[in-house]
């Protein structure tokens, strides 16, 4: 039977009049491809279902043609409480910065976060979609990235980008807080940390490194 990989994306469209927000296309758009070019079944989910906004920021003219098709299955995502979440290998959160907002206070995704980690399967995020692990915890209490090593969209990027004063909260501190090994490398570099069953992706130049290291494992 063909792997299934359950995409966990935001609904988070606005962060102020000024700032509008979502989910970074090419972080959904290139793991995607490579799933489905390797014959994974997938469904994309959201905590509302519908719309997944892309974040304009992460459009431009020379993102590849074949990102189009991915980006319209964005337009009418499943709803997550209608998931039956025990049926998948892996859980894949692309970021954008809507993921910061609604992802880390969805009871639906930490109870399928919580069921997969224990279960031994796949948890893939990349760039702030790490922000959708922050609340899950193993069976002792404590956070699935305690003393794991764990990166994420760093303090640095976030200051490149002008962004940090928008967030709810500091993504690398929050991590860090949680007990995690804070692993970061260069801004905008292509950065992967592997500790069993948990990915992650340093910013969207690492979405493809994040996606093969699930295969892999898979």
């Amino acid at each position: 039977m063909s792997k299934k990989i359950l995409f966990v994306v935001t609904n988070f469209s606005k962060i102020n009049d000024d700032i509008l927000t979502g989910v970074w296309l090419g972080e959904f758009a290139q793991p995607y491809i490579v799933f489905e070019s390797t014959g994974y079944d997938i469904t994309v989910a959201s905590p509302l279902g519908g719309n997944s906004p892309l974040d304009e920021n992460g459009l431009s003219c020379s993102n590849p043609i074949e990102w189009d098709e991915p980006a319209k299955l964005l337009r009418n995502t499943a709803k997550l409480s209608e998931i039956d979440y025990t049926q998948f290998d892996a859980i894949f959160i692309p970021g954008g910065h809507g993921p910061m907002f609604d992802l880390p206070e969805c009871q639906e995704l930490k109870t399928i976060l919580e069921y997969m980690y224990k279960n031994d399967k796949i948890l893939a995020a990349v760039c702030h979609g790490v922000a959708g692990f922050v609340s899950a915890t193993d069976c002792e209490g404590n956070s699935i990235l305690k003393n794991k090593h764990i990166t994420s969209f760093t303090n640095k990027e976030e200051k490149i980008v002008k962004m940090a004063e928008f967030m709810p909260f500091s993504l690398e501190e929050r991590i860090k807080k949680l007990g995690a090994i804070f692993v970061e490398d260069k801004p905008w570099s292509e950065h992967v940390e592997i500790n069993c069953n948990i990915i992650t992706g340093q910013n969207q130049n690492s979405a493809l490194l994040v996606a093969e290291a699930v295969i892999s494992l898979l």
